[in-house]
């Protein structure tokens, strides 16, 4: 891996030479490394743990609040899973090469369009030292190289866990600075210097919340894939089974609340509010929801009255990534979708609903890159998809859109076979 004193520039033109090489590596080479990248997890997991446990500590003295804690958390089990995904990234069909189509054309010539990799991806992401991981497998995968720029607060987690995965890579092959980590620094000097390296960069793809985004948009010259916020919404239906809604409501928000695709506002149908509002007010009341409520959800549920809050403007607006759910009582459909255009995001929306016309009237007319019927918000993720792992969540519509997985981290090209065919 490429050395901490490097500037930012230095590390991409590395990183981007090393990527003319791994592009026309073999597969068994980088499945290979793959595959020493898992096991090497999985030896070194005390050091691993160690190094978390210096971030975690530091985080608490920073005032972290519970769920970015949990999002910084490692463990045996977390380290296991994360080798786990490399495992089945490396089983996943290799993407480069692959033919997208090919035809011959009434003029004699052969042409084919040919999945390519992109080149160089460099990835900004905020205290999930996990995504260390996840991006240089589905980097490597995919024939890339990948520049990391990992928080401060994961700062020890991330420096060891890339630098087993180059290390790993390396012994089986792979370019040294095909996995490069940016060492900390300002982040405003380092998101300018990744986000205007046009020549070197190929893609930067930010995780982390709006003001990321902003601050990319603000200086990015290098295209960029918005891995955004994720303001989810579940709609209970009018004719939705109230005991499968009560299943999916509670997944969705308190399965593990500090991630892009938990619930983050319940939209209840006015038919059946006045049984479901009650029970599901108490149901994530008793789990340590807070809730942030309309006046018609607070008239429901009047034996709770003064443990909610009610909502503001702002409240419908917020992705949470915390224990706080907003939740509004409507009266059709259409207000339910209306709402979600509004304020949504463009990452998961679900409803819980036993009328099929309802279900695809939802389906058709809810833009997100995930739409669920009588499901969880919680399976937008590379790994439930079987992509093996993910990048993040693309709420764009142009390249790539949910979870961005090997395909979505390869272009094409077109290659074209004559006979000494000339243009007339």
């Amino acid at each position: 891996m490429a050395i901490a004193a490097a500037t930012v520039e230095e590390l991409c033109r590395r990183a981007k030479a090393a990527s003319r090489l791994l592009a026309r590596l073999d597969r068994r080479v980088r499945d290979a490394a793959l595959e020493r990248i898992a096991t090497t997890l999985a030896e070194r997991v005390e050091e691993i743990l160690e190094a978390n446990a210096d971030d975690v500590a530091r985080g608490r003295e920073a005032g972290l609040d519970d769920a970015l804690i949990d999002r910084l958390s490692l463990s045996e089990e977390r380290i296991a899973a994360i080798a786990a995904g490399v495992r089945a990234v490396a089983a996943l069909p290799d993407p480069v090469g692959e033919v997208i189509e090919g035809r011959r054309l009434p003029n004699g010539l052969d042409l084919r369009r040919v999945r390519v990799p992109l080149g160089v991806v460099a990835v900004v992401y905020e205290a999930r030292p996990n995504v260390t991981i996840d991006c240089a497998a589905l980097c490597l995968k995919s024939g890339n190289a990948v520049v990391l720029r990992g928080s401060s607060s994961a700062e020890r987690s991330n420096a060891i866990l890339a630098t087993i995965a180059a290390q790993a890579a390396a012994a089986e092959g792979v370019p040294a600075d095909a996995i490069v980590l940016v060492p900390p620094g300002e982040r405003g000097d380092d998101l300018r210097a990744l986000a205007t390296a046009k020549d070197t960069i190929d893609l930067i793809i930010p995780r982390g919340g709006e003001g990321l985004k902003r601050a990319l948009e603000a200086v990015a010259t290098v295209p960029v894939i918005y891995a955004a916020a994720g303001n989810c919404h579940v709609y209970v239906d009018a004719h939705a089974d109230l005991d499968r809604a009560r299943r999916i409501v509670i997944n969705a928000k308190t399965q593990r609340p500090g991630v892009c695709n938990a619930c983050e506002t319940l939209l209840v149908h006015s038919a059946v509010a006045p049984r479901f509002v009650p029970a599901i007010v108490d149901d994530l009341l008793e789990r340590g929801v807070e809730l942030r409520v309309c006046a018609r959800t607070q008239a429901l549920a009047k034996d709770r009255a003064t443990q909610l809050r009610p909502a503001t403007e702002d409240d419908w607006r917020t992705e949470y990534l915390a224990p706080i759910l907003a939740v509004r009582v409507v009266d059709t459909l259409d207000e339910a979708v209306e709402h979600i255009a509004r304020y949504g995001s463009g990452h998961s929306e679900a409803i819980v609903t036993a009328s099929t016309d309802a279900a695809r009237a939802f389906c058709d007319r809810v833009d997100a890159a995930c739409v669920y019927v009588n499901a969880s918000t919680r399976f937008t993720d590379g790994y439930e998809f079987g992509l093996g792992a993910e990048i993040g969540n693309s709420t764009q519509k142009l390249h790539a859109r949910g979870p961005i997985g090997l395909r979505e981290l390869t272009t094409y090209k077109y290659i074209v076979e004559g006979t000494g065919h000339v243009r007339e």
